[in-house]
């Protein structure tokens, strides 16, 4: 019958018959393979490795639906830290259990950080081919990471750290407005402006003193790791032109600032007890009184800021009067080296009591509207041998300057680094005037 058919015909059995008697000799593994993989749920969250399939002549077609055979590499669940979230549910969410976080957080105080965790961080957690965690890895910030590792069964914290490159920037800028809007507009943070406000603080009373058209330079360290910027480090030095008169500092290898010949930044008093904000009222031995309506000596400095502002210490001291009293309100008084006495009036809260002693820059209350106002702010004396005197311009005695040797070297560098701050200043104060 096969003969009897046409030649094209029993061509075409022939290779059929043929191709199926191959396609028997063929071992069914991979089949099974198939199979298993049908049969094997994944887990809902973790992450798998898939082989990049490679074609080449010999390879069968079937073979890219069969499944990569396991290695010994680590497969990373990422876990992003959520509002509300405690330490024990990102553990859950990264396939590990309590038991497992207590191990790792007493394994080292270095893990301790995970106790520190804000939304939108990420936790990492890497697994063996036996789905047992092997390490945890965290970036503590940009600079830092933790890495907790299982070796010989037990769990080993360790804090990697990039290698820093650090480079210097100038920036120059013209108070237009407010010093705070001036600064942001030149190119500092907020941080950065607070810093400069405390290193000129012993002669400028930010509050007060700041005038339109003053000008400030300042060179600082930027950080950066990797190429990438991670932050500002120290300002270097800085210059700022007051009403027409230059002040300087240089930072000094102690992380003290100083003069550029050498002479200490720091005095015996804070111009202000305050961070600076807005006076409402100056030194004047013959104001309007607001509440009263009489003419009566003024013989302080008024500073609004937001209720229960932190009020410093103008210096050392000892704490000789904290009470609640009629118009004064609670107010806190400290006697002072050389007759010197600074009082501090209308607080919301009295944080030192009668007898403390106290550091300059220490808080002694918080800022008010008790006694006699007609708003919240700080009323602040400054009382030499009996006598009142403006604080912003009375002369304060300085600290010790640098002496010999370290005197020297550091004058050597301050001078390069206040002209790179007078050259910055010019280019852009031309600029500005063009």
């Amino acid at each position: 019958m096969f003969a009897s058919l046409p030649a094209k015909h029993r061509f075409l059995i022939a290779g059929l018959v043929t191709s199926l008697s191959i396609l028997l000799l063929i071992p069914s593994d991979p089949a099974e393979a198939s199979k298993d993989s049908e049969k094997t749920a994944l887990e809902v969250g973790k992450r798998y490795s898939l082989a990049v399939p490679v074609a080449t002549e010999s390879l069968p077609q079937h073979a890219e639906s069969t499944l990569p055979k396991e290695d010994n590499s680590l497969e990373w669940l990422q876990v992003e830290v959520k509002k509300g979230d405690n330490l024990g549910a990102i553990f859950k969410r990264g396939k590990s259990d309590t038991a497992t976080m207590q191990t790792i957080l007493d394994s080292d105080k270095l893990a301790k950080s995970l106790t520190r965790l804000y939304p939108g961080e990420v936790v990492e957690f890497g697994y063996n081919s036996k789905n047992e965690l092997q390490e945890l890895r965290y970036n503590v910030n940009n600079l830092k990471t933790l890495v907790v590792s299982l070796k010989d069964g037990k769990f080993v914290a360790k804090q990697l750290q990039k290698e820093i490159e650090t480079r210097t920037e100038v920036v120059t800028g013209i108070i237009s407005g407010s010093f705070w809007a001036s600064a942001v507009a030149a190119g500092l943070n907020e941080g950065q402006i607070i810093d400069l406000a405390n290193i000129f603080g012993y002669d400028i009373d930010f509050a007060l003193d700041i005038r339109s058209g003053d000008t400030f330079s300042v060179m600082f360290e930027r950080q950066y790791a990797e190429g990438q910027f991670v932050g500002n480090g120290a300002i270097l030095a800085a210059q700022f032109q007051n009403q027409g008169q230059t002040y300087q500092a240089v930072r000094h290898t102690d992380g003290s600032y100083y003069k550029a010949d050498g002479g200490s930044m720091r005095q015996a008093f804070l111009r202000a007890p305050v961070n600076f904000r807005y006076v409402s009222s100056n030194f004047n031995p013959r104001r309007l009184h607001p509440v009263l309506g009489t003419i009566k000596a003024h013989n302080g400095v008024d500073y609004v800021a937001p209720m229960g502002t932190p009020i410093m210490a103008a210096g050392d001291g000892k704490v000789i009067e904290s009470a609640m009293k009629g118009a004064n309100g609670n107010y806190v008084v400290i006697q002072h080296s050389n007759g010197i006495v600074t009082k501090y009036l209308h607080l919301s809260k009295r944080d030192v009591k009668k007898g403390d002693k106290v550091k300059q820059g220490d808080i002694v209350g918080r800022l008010g509207a008790t006694g006699r106002v007609t708003g919240a702010h700080l009323h602040y004396e400054f009382v030499v041998g009996g006598v009142h005197r403006d604080p912003r311009t009375v002369k304060l005695p300085q600290a010790e300057p640098l002496q010999g040797v370290a005197r020297v070297e550091f004058t050597k560098q301050a001078k390069q680094y206040i002209a790179q701050l007078k050259a910055h200043e010019r280019v852009t104060l031309a600029a500005s005037n063009n």
